[in-house]
């Protein structure tokens, strides 16, 4: 039964490289676009005259 080990294993090797890369994707994606707005964050098309 040892390779039903080796099977989750690798399984569960495969869920956190997969989890991992996202988590990346997404961290990258938010400084990009923290560089594009700003330190203030996105304004929403909303300005000082909207009210």
């Amino acid at each position: 039964m040892w390779y039903f080990t080796w099977i989750l294993g690798l399984f569960a090797a495969a869920i956190f490289a997969v989890v991992n890369a996202m988590w990346l994707e997404i961290q990258q994606d938010n400084a990009l676009l923290a560089d594009r707005t700003g330190p203030a964050g996105p304004s929403h098309g909303k300005g000082a005259a909207d009210g």
